[in-house]
């Protein structure tokens, strides 16, 4: 029989596999409910915080923008889960068709996230994508694969 943090965990890769299938979906509302309302997000573009689930939101309406078609893959997922907090991380790609048509196999990312149990539910109340950054050059290095 399944320990409750073995179950928590199991809710909360699915959680993750439900991201996933959202953005493939170009689905807001879906992805909405992933994330609290007050979630802080640290993403690739500025500013530097995107703050409130609007603010997440709003940065998942670009994406949507962005691309005709796109799709998210997770590689490496790790997930540690305590009685009300949980943390993991990943390596995410987005990449899909641009508005124009180009295919584009996007690029890897680090995603860390942190979820917290609210009335019961599994909510990201922090995200981070990054990317490393050559030090010599100031500018991020994209082209990495894990």
């Amino acid at each position: 029989m399944p320990t409750e943090r073995e179950i928590d965990e199991a809710t909360i890769r699915r959680q993750i596999n439900g991201i996933v299938e959202g953005i493939g979906a170009k689905d807001i509302d879906a992805l909405r409910r992933f994330y609290a309302e007050d979630v802080v997000s640290f993403d690739v573009e500025p500013p530097l915080q995107h703050v409130g689930v609007e603010a997440k939101m709003k940065n998942w309406m670009q994406v949507f923008t962005f691309f005709r078609e796109v799709s998210y893959e997770v590689r490496d997922l790790t997930v540690t889960v305590g009685d009300d907090v949980a943390f993991g991380h990943c390596f995410g790609r987005l990449s899909g068709t641009l508005g124009n048509g180009i295919a584009t196999g996007g690029m890897w990312v680090r995603g860390t996230f942190c979820f917290k149990k609210i009335d019961g539910t599994w909510l990201i109340v922090h995200d981070q994508a990054s990317v490393p950054f050559d030090i010599a050059t100031g500018k991020g290095v994209t082209d990495l694969e894990p």
